[in-house]
C-alpha cells in the first residue's frame, strides 16, 4: 500500500497541506473574537461561510474537472486557496474575513473532491488501501494544522491565514512538478450529475449520515475553544492531540475493525461512542481536564469514521467516482456549514452545554439512519476471489437504481 507512484504522493502531500487549513484557524477563533469585537456565532460564521460555500461549490466539481482535467482543477483550487487565505489575512473586519473564508471554500471544493478521485484512481491497490492513504494525509494535516495555527497566532491572528498561503503556494509548486498532465474525459460529466446521482438510495442514505456526523464534528471543532478559555498555544496543542488520535486510528485501527466486525457496524459503533464523548461534554463544560481529555479522545472515533464512511461513498453509488465524491461532500458539508454558527448562537443566548447536547443528538440520529439504511450497503464488504473490492457497477447488483436508469 506504501509503494505508490510518485503522483499519488504528490497529491497526498497537497492534501496535508490543505486540510491543514481546517483546523489551523481553530486556535485563533478566540484571539479574532477579542481584537475585532465579535461574538462567538459571529467568529464561527469563519467556519459556516467556508463550508457552504464548498458544499455549494462541489455540485460543480465534477464539470469543471472533467473539463480541464484534474491536474488544471487542482492547480486553480490551491491558486483559489492561496488568494483567498492572504486576503482573509489582510481584512480589517470579521464580515470581510467571513467573505474571504468563503473564496477559500471554493478553492478548496475544487482541490478536495479532485485530490479524493485522484489518489483513489492512480494508486495502487484496492480503493480501501487509496482511501487509508487520503485519510492519512487528511489526519496528518488535521494533527499539524492546530499546531501550526497556535504557533503562528500566539504572533498574531493574522499568521495563521498568510501561513496558509505560503504551505499552499508550496504544495502548488509540488503538484505542478509531480503530477502528471492526464488526459481530459473524453464525455465530459453534465452539470446536473451530483444532484442526479443523490437519487441513489445508498448515496443519499450515506451523504444524511456524514451531514449529521459532521454536525457533531464542526461543534467540538468550532465552539470547544471558547469554553476552554485558553491561549492559542494551547489549544492548538490539544486540537493536535485530537489530530493525531484521528490520523493513528484512520490508518491503523479502521482497517482492524472493518475486518473484525464489517464496514457498517464499525460505523455505526464509532459514531455512538462519538456521541457518548459529546455527552461527557455537555454535562462536563466547567471542567478544563474533561473537555481537553474529551477532544483528545474523540479523535479516536473521528477517525475510525472518517475512513470507512469514504469507502462507502466511493464504492455504493454506480456512478463515476468524482460525481459520487461531489454529491456526498455537498450534502455532508451541510452540517459543517449549519453546526458552528448554530452552536456559537445556542451557547451565546442559552447555555454553553446545549451545543455539545444538540451535536450528540445529530450523531445519534446519523447511526440511527446507518441502522435502518444498513441493507442498502450489504455488498460494500463483499471481495472477489483475489480479495480486490468489487466496484462500484458490481454493487450495483444490491441496487438496482443508477443514475442512467434514472
Amino acid at each position: 500500500m506504501w509503494h505508490q507512484p510518485r503522483a499519488v504522493y504528490a497529491v497526498a502531500f497537497a492534501c496535508v497541506i490543505a486540510f491543514m487549513g481546517i483546523g489551523l484557524v481553530d486556535p485563533i477563533l478566540a484571539p479574532i473574537a477579542e481584537k475585532l469585537d465579535a461574538s462567538p456565532s459571529q467568529v464561527s460564521l469563519l467556519f459556516t461561510s467556508y463550508m457552504a460555500v464548498m458544499a455549494v461549490a462541489m455540485l460543480f466539481t465534477g464539470w469543471v474537472s472533467s473539463r480541464l482535467g484534474a491536474k488544471r482543477t487542482l492547480l486553480v483550487g490551491l491558486a483559489i486557496i492561496i488568494v483567498g487565505s492572504a486576503l482573509a489575512g489582510s481584512a480589517g473586519s470579521i464580515t470581510a474575513i467571513i467573505g474571504w473564508r468563503g473564496l477559500w471554500g471554493l478553492g478548496n471544493a475544487l482541490f478536495i473532491a479532485t485530490a479524493l478521485a485522484t489518489i483513489v484512481a492512480s494508486a495502487r491497490g484496492s480503493v480501501a488501501q487509496a482511501i487509508i492513504l487520503y485519510e492519512a494525509a487528511l489526519g496528518l494535516g488535521i494533527a499539524v494544522g492546530p499546531l501550526v495555527g497556535g504557533a503562528l497566532g500566539s504572533i498574531s491572528w493574522r499568521g495563521p491565514f498568510f501561513g496558509v498561503s505560503v504551505l499552499m503556494a508550496i504544495a502548488l509548486v509540488v503538484t505542478i512538478l509531480f503530477l502528471p498532465a492526464g488526459e481530459r474525459t473524453t464525455t465530459p460529466e453534465p452539470l446536473t450529475a451530483p444532484l442526479r446521482a443523490l437519487r441513489h438510495p445508498g448515496l443519499a442514505s450515506i451523504g444524511v449520515t456524514a451531514l449529521l456526523y459532521n454536525f457533531g464534528f464542526f461543534t467540538l471543532l468550532a465552539f470547544t475553544p471558547f469554553v476552554l478559555h485558553m491561549g492559542a498555544v494551547a489549544v492548538g496543542l490539544i486540537f493536535c492531540g485530537w489530530g493525531l488520535a484521528l490520523a493513528v486510528t484512520s490508518v491503523a485501527v479502521a482497517p482492524v475493525l472493518q475486518r473484525r466486525f464489517g464496514t457498517v457496524p464499525s460505523m455505526i459503533g464509532a459514531l455512538l461512542c462519538f456521541a457518548g464523548v459529546l455527552v461527557v461534554m455537555a454535562v462536563f463544560t466547567d471542567n478544563r481536564a474533561v473537555l481537553v481529555a474529551c477532544v483528545v479522545i474523540a479523535g479516536i472515533f473521528l477517525g475510525i469514521n472518517n475512513t470507512l464512511v469514504t469507502e462507502v461513498v466511493m464504492k455504493v453509488a454506480p456512478v463515476p467516482r468524482p460525481v459520487a465524491s461531489a454529491s456526498y461532500s455537498f450534502v455532508r458539508f451541510g452540517g459543517g456549514a449549519v453546526a458552528p454558527w448554530l452552536a456559537g448562537k445556542l451557547g451565546e443566548s442559552i447555555s454553553p452545554h446545549l451545543p455539545f447536547w444538540v451535536g450528540a443528538g445529530a450523531v445519534i440520529l446519523g447511526a440511527l439512519l446507518l441502522v435502518v439504511a444498513r441493507r442498502l450497503f450489504a455488498a460494500v464488504d463483499v471481495e472477489d476471489a483475489a480479495g480486490h473490492d468489487f466496484e462500484p457497477d458490481t454493487v450495483r447488483g444490491a441496487q438496482e437504481l443508477t443514475v442512467a436508469d434514472s
